[in-house]
């Protein structure tokens, strides 16, 4: 890996708090995109709070599968492509391999990420006038390239300290923003907890409750964290605090998915229509005044911008892996990657393209991606001469198993949304 130790970077007496920030909080800033929190508004505004235990489901599957991947990244030195590339010894199932990666991965992020830096300019329009125009009748949106060009810049700087520092920040400004207007709209607690810890779901639900889940527990987030964690950890006796940093980061990425659901519940109570995160805004004007369009304008800038730069950078983690190049944030092959990623996702969004076919193949391609890895992820996590003493235990293979079953659910509905079996 190409960075400088993550522990000249943040000495322990400089910085008692970074234990508890790195490669985690790049996993929860990838996941709070602006499709986690359209997801998340319109589960709380069609089924109030009684959703929120699929999103306690969802956190505690993503500690798991991320916690796995932190213990083969720290253990072997290996990010999870390269694992899943020295492992597929056979040419015909390792060129399977590659190929749903390279689907899932990089055509998928290439997909998304339009959507992302589309959501970020949508929170940027909250302080600006509406910089969009016509061009020959097509609509251009400027502010896509000052996204992208935010995003070009960190990740281009190949500083891994840097990119936490980032990362770090505009997750604990989405915690501040969806946190409280959470706690302001003074929402109905044991409605709250009925909602955690007793599951329910009725059949027009469940399409609903594999929605949460999916944004939470993603493909890409297992490569990134893989590869990252390398960044930070080098011995294995860290082991400890990468679960202690996992937990942090997952959990309060998590409770912000949370906030959302409580808020848009709470706003919609009176009726009023709430589809997006802009029509939540308008329901929070009689609590926070004028300031509600900036508020959320600021949390939805926040979540589309870490989904716009942590995207390219799974996927070149992705791709870099499963083909057998070297990981490092300045090889050229890398780079390449992530830029393709990003130029093609601010093309996406400057120009309105809707990449509806794109975004159908992606969606089919991370329902059979995620099962397939999650299996592979197990498989490797019990092969006692690569990870030795390291290896899974019955519990971590229990929760590993649910966890396959539900990914095996959610690869049904991506392609059911798609073909229309059902």
């Amino acid at each position: 890996m190409g960075f400088c130790p993550y522990d000249t970077i943040y000495p322990a007496m400089t910085n008692p708090f970074r234990k508890y920030f790195g490669p985690s909080t790049l996993v929860a800033a990838a996941f709070i995109g602006p499709g986690t929190v359209t997801v998340c508004t319109l589960a709380g505004v069609r089924s109030g709070y009684s959703l929120l235990w699929a999103l306690l489901f969802s956190i505690i599957a993503t500690l798991v599968l991320q916690e796995m991947t932190g213990r083969l990244g720290i253990v072997t030195r290996k990010g999870l492509g390269e694992a899943i590339y020295s492992q597929l010894s056979h040419p015909l199932v390792r060129g399977i391999g590659i190929l749903l990666v390279l689907s899932a991965i990089l055509i998928g992020n290439i997909a998304y990420e339009g959507g992302n830096i589309s959501g970020a300019v949508l929170g940027l329009d909250a302080f600006f006038l509406s910089l969009d125009v016509s061009i020959n009748g097509v609509q251009f949106y400027p502010l896509s390239f000052v996204i992208g060009g935010i995003a070009f810049w960190l990740l281009f700087s190949g500083s891994f300290k840097r990119i936490v520092q980032v990362m770090t920040a505009l997750v604990g400004l989405m915690s501040i923003v969806f946190v409280t207007t959470a706690v302001v709209i003074m929402p109905d607690l044991p409605s709250i907890a009925k909602g955690l810890f007793l599951p329910s779901a009725s059949a027009d639900e469940l399409l609903t409750v594999i929605a949460l889940v999916g944004t939470t527990v993603v493909p890409y987030n297992l490569f990134l964290h893989a590869s990252t964690v390398q960044e930070k950890y080098e011995r294995v006796s860290q082991l400890s605090d990468m679960r202690i940093e996992n937990a942090v980061g997952i959990i309060l990425g998590g409770i912000i998915s949370m906030c959302i659901v409580i808020t848009s519940a709470a706003a919609a109570t009176d009726g009023s229509e709430v589809s997006s995160a802009a029509d939540m805004a308008a329901q929070l004007e009689p609590l926070l005044g004028s300031w509600a369009k900036d508020y959320m304008g600021i949390g939805l800038f926040a979540a589309g911008i870490t989904s716009a730069i942590t995207a390219p950078l799974a996927a070149a983690y992705a791709t870099s892996g499963i083909l057998g190049w070297n990981a490092r944030l300045s090889d050229i092959r890398f780079r390449l990657v992530w830029m393709a990623v990003l130029v093609v996702g601010v093309l996406f969004s400057a120009f309105s393209i809707d990449p509806v076919r794109l975004i159908e193949f992606a969606q089919v391609a991370n329902g059979i991606t995620l099962p397939v890895i999650a299996i592979f992820l197990l498989y490797i996590m019990n092969e006692p001469l690569l990870l030795g003493p390291s290896r899974n235990s019955l519990r971590h293979n229990i929760f590993g198993v649910i966890v396959i079953l539900v990914a095996l659910l959610i690869g049904f509905r991506s392609l059911n949304s798609v073909f229309g079996f059902m």
